[in-house]
């Protein structure tokens, strides 16, 4: 192909994209189609007084309080009105006045609303997606696209034609009252090009867009609500900057045009005519020089601009002379009639003219569909403008928005957490937020809150807990957009950010308006400062996920905030290091699908299967899934939480004892094809001496499968026997076992005589025995010289962040975060809560190889990822990737038949007939393990899927199991495989 040909084939391609090429060369607004004959045909039906009517849009109102539909249903049947503008309510109380006011009118109404940042600019219960300037922050303008074409889904399901929206006013002035954080900008290309993108969206989906407010807004300090703003500006200036979004989106089909109330001598020196009420602006600049051919609004005819010098009826008069098509929020229609037809009769304005904008807001009727109009259906419209889709657009926009403004030392994302010791200050809001919930799904963080206008004695309090953290995360918000007030920015705020810069390093996190910042001083000396422009549940989410590494920051500011923080600053951190919480539609998974995991759950909890449970499911690398079901116990008084412990039972084999051993072997320190005898001299001469290592981890040891050591602590009658226990603890009585009960200091020495002296198999055959994780246990303390439980907190649990999982809860944790397991009648003769639920490891003090870590669902889900990532998270390396291969891999599938990799299990071989610990979906790559308190963790590599099921089945009692029987646990493990395919 011929390089003009070239060319030529991408300058048409554009033109696809962006619009008819008869549109670009003629400059046609997207509604003029070379078909109208609904609309000619409406026409030629209406008297003159009926076409003035056309013009008018009215405003209505679904809220209660401020609801007229009496007024309104006589301005349709008997003045026969245009349209109108719907201002606040709510979704279903305005579809069902939509049709009830549709149902009056001969010819179908144009409804519009105010949706700059979607239906919940006006309406209650609906999806509010973020304010222009936070999508000025982002990067990829074709999210914008897809912005405006789910908004535009939206108005359409609600029977709205028209959005008065992108605001394209280049917002240059940081003290403007009304634009701010509703531009999109102080750079006028980027607020060209996205308001193009947003323009698009809703054109092409037949949602009519109106830019606004032309001939543009930015520049002022006043709010054209209260008075009439003056725009000082000179016609080269006007013509270059402000006009410039304007110019870019006529020229690309643009269906609307609201015009401001504004007083701009440059182009109009009328003593207190508002542009809105020029011809010079109106007629002659933007009809005539910008050729703009699409349908002119007027702003809302109410405000100050123009009604404080202007009387109903009379205003609508000058604003139809000005060249404006739709008289917008007109505060007397029938007024505004009569003197409108006076202005005919006068040779003001022909009715020709007239004619001519009716026959245009006609084209347009026709063009949004209303030639087939059909009412709104109500069923399913709460559903239908909640779609995952719009959930998941809203997500992606305010994730690109995010800035990260400053980053010393590439401190975000925060890495090496076991150095770290950390707080979060929330100034605005006392109580627990999104944000700080969410940073503690990274690390253990305190979480600290004043009140905007707080006392000094309770920051000062503050501020001397603050001592103790050597970093601190503070969060800005509860401000607002009003200059005049310093956006709701108190002295104390600032004070209390500069009080916390002196002795700690510090994330700062601005929920605001970025022109918040040029209100603190010496803010370039804070470490980092992520700027997240809205105080959002969603902004407060991401924002805590990128400090961690969940997410990327991409975003660059888009105005200039204060005179350190320059338009475009933006620093990109590193690739996501840790896990994301998304929904799962981001992966293209379909949110309902997972949702049949909710009735499984609650199914086990109706069975009595068990009283509550978590679910944890993450995919490539972001949590889908995470919920909790039901309560502690069947009495129903403490609701499971995500946060909650649960005790893993035998899953402390792969959170403790396994990931101990594994890093052991890459340090060097153990073969684990030695034998045991060669780590603990203790079992020379012994069946255990030449046992090796592998085998005991993969339960082919020949060792017995327990031993129940408590039998032998307890008389006939089932009492306890002296000596063994005491009420309290001491020197001699030191390991806990529950609540008033300790055992003494010797026993474990007799229970591990125990295991030497036990029988050993001679068939290496499969047996699944807990004995051999008492020894590995003993192993890994003595290589290490330090508990299991010290060892495994300091080199995994710490540095991976995990701050519920470990052992012996009850002394980091209150029991009312802790799930209780059994009440035990037979040996602790109590329910036991916060202490393991084994039997063995009780009678250990709590640390055993086998059982005795708690953990909540998260937690659990972190240290799988970071096996499944083969040894990595966070930016640290725990294990070498080919020892985490070589673990997870099956051992003696062919030799002998045994499923089990090194410490993990494995699933069971599809057609073997074997009982699998997991559903037959997963793939041979995958690995974990079950608890018998009713818990499994279970990772697969293939599919990069990690799920997590904790449960405390056993209560009240173990006897029966029908978390297993009924199969809860693999039934969820299927929903989650059929909803990835």
């Amino acid at each position: 192909m011929k390089r003009t040909n070239v060319i030529y084939f991408l300058f048409i391609t554009t033109l696809v994209y962006t619009g008819s090429l008869a549109q670009q060369i003629s400059n046609e607004p997207v509604f003029i189609q070379p078909e109208m004959r609904w609309a000619d045909s409406v026409f030629k039906k209406m008297t003159p007084e009926e076409r003035i009517a056309q013009l008018f849009m009215v405003a209505a109102y679904s809220d209660r309080k401020k609801q007229k539909p009496e007024e309104i249903k006589k301005l349709i049947k008997k003045y026969k009105i245009g349209g109108l503008i719907f201002f606040q309510g709510g979704p279903v109380r305005q579809a069902i006045l939509t049709n009830y006011y549709q149902s009056l009118s001969r010819v179908p109404l144009l409804i519009s609303i105010d949706g700059e940042w979607g239906l919940a600019m006006r309406l209650d219960s609906t999806v509010q997606f973020p304010r222009q300037m936070t999508l000025g922050a982002i990067q990829d303008d074709s999210m914008i696209y897809e912005m405006g074409r789910i908004i535009a889904r939206q108005c359409k399901r609600m029977g709205i034609h028209v959005n008065l929206a992108p605001v394209v006013d280049v917002n240059n002035n940081p003290m403007n009252p009304v634009i701010s954080n509703r531009s999109f900008g102080e750079d006028k290309y980027n607020v060209a090009k996205k308001g193009l993108m947003y323009m698009k969206g809703l054109q092409d989906e037949k949602i009519l867009a109106c830019a606004k407010h032309f001939p543009g807004h930015g520049d002022t300090e006043s709010d054209s609500h209260k008075t009439l703003p003056v725009i000082n500006s000179d016609r080269e200036r006007m013509d270059t900057l402000e006009l410039y979004p304007f110019k870019k989106l006529i020229n690309e089909g643009l269906g609307g045009m609201m015009v401001a109330h504004l007083f701009i001598p440059a182009y109009d020196s009328t003593a207190n005519q508002a542009s809105t009420l020029s011809k010079n602006i109106v007629t002659d600049l933007l009809k005539g020089q910008l050729q703009f051919k699409g349908l002119v609004f007027t702003d809302a005819l109410n405000m100050k601009g123009v009604s404080k010098f202007y009387k109903p009826g009379e205003v609508d008069v000058k604003a139809l002379l000005a060249g404006n098509d739709v008289l917008l929020f007109s505060e007397d229609v029938p007024k505004a009639i009569a003197e409108i037809k006076k202005a005919i009769e006068r040779g003001e304005i022909t009715q020709d003219e007239i004619d001519s904008r009716c026959k245009k807001i006609l084209y347009a009727k026709q063009w949004v569909g209303l030639d087939h109009y059909e009412p709104v259906k109500i069923k399913k419209l709460y559903e239908d403008i909640h779609t995952p889709q719009a959930d998941l657009i809203n997500r992606k926009l305010i994730e690109n928005s995010l800035t990260l403004l400053q980053n010393k030392n590439d401190l975000v994302p925060l890495k090496n957490l076991d150095t770290l010791k950390i707080a979060s200050l929330s100034i605005g809001y006392r109580q627990l937020n999104t944000f700080q919930e969410m940073l503690g799904n990274y690390a253990p963080v305190k979480h600290f809150g004043i009140d905007k206008e707080e006392k000094k004695e309770k920051i000062d309090s503050v501020l001397n807990a603050l001592k103790e953290f050597n970093l601190v995360i503070i969060e800005i918000n509860n401000t607002n957009n009003i200059p005049a007030k310093n956006f709701g920015l108190t002295p104390q705020s600032v004070n209390a950010v500069k009080a916390v810069m002196k002795d700690h390093k510090v994330i700062l996190t601005v929920l605001a308006n970025p022109y918040v910042l040029s209100k603190f001083d010496s803010i370039q000396y804070v470490d980092a400062i992520v700027m997240s422009y809205e105080d959002t549940e969603l902004s407060e989410s991401l924002s805590a996920q990128l400090i961690f590494g969940g997410i990327q920051s991409k975003g660059k500011l888009p105005v200039t905030a204060s005179s350190y923080f320059k338009v475009g600053t933006g620093v990109q951190s590193s690739l996501p290091i840790r896990l994301k919480y998304t929904i799962p539609e981001e992966l293209n998974i379909d949110s309902k699908r997972l949702a049949k995991i909710d009735s499984i759950a609650l199914r086990g909890i109706k069975e009595k299967a068990y009283p509550g449970c978590q679910v944890f499911v993450a995919k490539e690398g972001k949590v889908i899934y995470r919920k909790s079901f039901g309560y502690y116990t069947y009495g129903k008084n403490n609701p499971v939480r995500n946060d909650d412990l649960y005790d893993l039972a035998s899953i402390t084999k792969i959170a403790a004892s396994t990931p101990a051993i594994m890093k052991l072997v890459d340090e060097h320190k153990i073969d684990i094809d030695g034998t045991l005898g060669t780590y603990l001299p203790f079992l020379k001469e012994s069946n255990k001496e030449k046992i090796v290592i592998r085998e005991v981890l993969t339960h082919q040891a020949g060792l017995k499968d327990w031993i129940p050591f408590y039998l032998r602590t307890l008389d006939k009658k089932g009492g306890y026997k002296p000596g063994i226990y005491s009420t309290t603890q001491s020197d001699s009585f030191p390991y806990r076992v529950a609540e008033n009960l300790y055992i003494c200091k010797s026993y474990p020495d007799t229970m591990m005589k125990r295991i030497i002296d036990s029988p050993v198999s001679d068939k290496h055959q499969y047996k699944y025995s807990d004995l051999g994780y008492y020894l590995m246990q003993k192993i890994i303390e003595s290589k290490t010289q330090v508990s299991l439980n010290e060892y495994v907190r300091k080199n995994f649990y710490n540095p991976l962040g995990l701050s519920t999982m470990g052992y012996r809860p009850r002394e980091r944790f209150a029991l009312d975060r802790i799930a209780p397991t059994e009440n035990d009648t037979k040996f602790r003769k109590q329910l036991v809560q916060g202490d393991v639920h084994d039997y063995g490891a009780a009678m250990l003090g709590g640390v055993g190889g086998h059982a005795g870590v708690f953990s909540d669902a998260n937690d659990l889900g972190v240290l799988m990822q970071m096996y499944m990532q083969q040894g990595e998270y966070g930016g640290k390396r725990y294990i070498d990737s080919a020892i985490v291969k070589e673990f997870t891999k099956c051992q003696y599938c062919k030799s002998s038949g045994n499923r089990r990799g090194i410490g993990f299990d494995k699933p069971a071989e599809t057609g073997s007939g074997k009982e699998n610990p997991v559903c037959d979906c997963v793939s041979y790559l995958s690995f974990g393990h079950s608890g018998f308190t009713g818990t499994l963790a279970w990772a697969d590599p293939e599919k990069q899927l990690v799920y997590i099921f904790l449960s405390n089945r056993v209560y009240p009692d173990v006897e029966s199991n029908k978390l297993l029987k009924l199969g809860i646990r693999t039934a969820i493990q299927e929903v989650i495989y059929d909803a990835i395919k």
